[in-house]
């Protein structure tokens, strides 16, 4: 069965903001899978990446990242949209990687299986 994780924004970004190494971790948590990310999530980075300081820095790592993940199309414009919208049309066993909380709960209460952070710099899954 084929397992697919979906990024967003945040996710890509943790690298700078958070130390996490998150293909690292989700090749640790999932063994073989394939990475996808929203056209618009790679829009919000894009436009993020030219701020100044931490989040601007993130944003242009998160973006280069987003490189590594089938980018898909959604008809939602907003990320989080898109990310809730790409994770219920994927097939097999999916997961959303986030840390935003209210995308999360709205994940969950689509019953997509979600990994956010653990501790400091470690993912784990949070099963519907």
């Amino acid at each position: 069965m084929r397992t697919t994780a979906v990024l967003d924004t945040n996710a890509l970004m943790m690298p700078v903001e958070l130390d996490v190494r998150v293909f690292d971790e989700l090749d640790r948590l999932l063994g073989e899978y394939e990475a996808v990310t929203p056209r618009a999530v790679v829009a919000e980075l894009e436009k993020l990446r030219d701020g100044n300081g931490k989040e601007g820095t993130a944003a242009a790592v998160g973006r280069d990242l987003a490189d590594r993940c089938r980018i898909v199309e959604t008809e939602e414009p907003y990320a989080d949209d898109a990310v809730v919208a790409a994770a219920k049309a994927a097939d097999g066993d999916v997961y959303a990687v986030t840390n935003d909380r209210p995308l999360r709960d709205r994940l969950l209460d689509a019953g997509v299986d979600v990994i956010g952070l653990r501790g400091r710099n470690t993912l784990e899954i949070t099963e519907t």
